[in-house]
């Protein structure tokens, strides 16, 4: 935290939030050594519940790093994928998000993530990575992306959506998950982009966690007009940790205040939302998908 220039609200948050880095950085470890993807799976299943999610992110990393290098051993994100890694998909792709950030552009048309759904999280994995490691430009100077050339196609506006999401995920972490700062960055964003970075704050307020009861009352009142949003974002990380099988006290609380529900019953509405979903003249499926379960929470009063 002292390195990176982070706010740091207290002592147990800040080892919360240390200790993650650490099994990020440990899951990319144990990626970069393995033999093949199933090799690391055992060192990563030993991880401590509350932070496994992470080890897989950053093996998903290390793995995207191989397969877009001239080194041998191509396709292992694929078959990471096709192991115990499946159940982590959503870390996963957001690894993927990682490895771009720190690979050279000519490099990215070698990027695999062949969701159409969930390719958008890579883009949230950027975000997240320049948030936390370029934070003066892109938190505290509020850099926008424009003309982003991943991934090719359509939709070339909603890549910096995509981008802003990742970056409100980092910014709970750059706020030391202390709400009241975090609420006076967003406030210092042009109001077109809160929404986005809303909706990322409470999906780390969720998976990561690092906030009391009254903290978590505090950010849903001051979310204000955004309040489906967060609920959209803790919906999607009681997604990801429900799918794992890493479903721990606090992403209960943090549901049960954003969302009025458990974390298995806001895993389904991701689910219910899912139907007939196809691509928009101006917005991909997975925006549609988005904006679905945030206005069904609004629709149960989530606002």
């Amino acid at each position: 935290m002292a390195t990176r220039g982070f706010h740091v609200k207290n002592q147990e948050s800040r080892e919360l939030l240390e200790r993650v880095g650490r099994t990020f950085l440990q899951g990319y470890a144990y990626a970069a050594e393995a033999r093949v993807p199933a090799d690391a799976e055992r060192g990563l299943e030993t991880v401590p519940t509350r932070f496994r999610g992470f080890a897989y992110e950053g093996a998903a990393m290390a793995f995207s790093v191989i397969d877009t290098s001239p080194l041998p051993g191509k396709g292992r994100f694929e078959r990471f994928l096709q192991g115990r890694g499946d159940a982590h998909i959503y870390m996963a792709y957001v690894g993927v998000g990682w490895a771009m950030a720190r690979l050279p552009r000519f490099t990215w048309r070698r990027v695999v993530a062949p969701d159409f759904l969930l390719r958008w999280l890579v883009l949230d994995g950027y975000g997240f990575h320049q948030a936390y490691f370029q934070t003066d430009r892109y938190v505290h100077g509020q850099h926008h992306e424009n003309d982003f050339p991943w991934p090719a196609g359509d939709f070339g506006a909603y890549r910096a959506r995509a981008i802003d999401q990742g970056i409100g995920r980092a910014m709970w972490f750059v706020a030391g998950t202390d709400v009241d700062v975090l609420i006076s960055m967003f406030e210092k964003f042009p109001q077109a982009r809160r929404a986005d970075l809303f909706s990322g704050a409470g999906l780390a307020a969720t998976y990561a966690g690092g906030a009391t009861e009254e903290e978590l009352r505090s950010f849903w009142k001051q979310a204000g007009p955004y309040r489906p949003q967060v609920a959209q974002g803790s919906a999607f990380a009681a997604e990801a940790r429900s799918k794992a099988g890493l479903i721990v006290p606090h992403v209960e609380l943090a549901t049960d205040i954003f969302c009025g529900m458990t974390p298995t019953e806001a895993a389904m509405v991701n689910a219910e939302s899912l139907p007939e979903l196809i691509d928009q003249p101006d917005l991909p499926a997975y925006e549609v998908w988005r904006q679905r379960i945030a206005d069904r929470f609004a629709s149960l009063g989530r606002n």
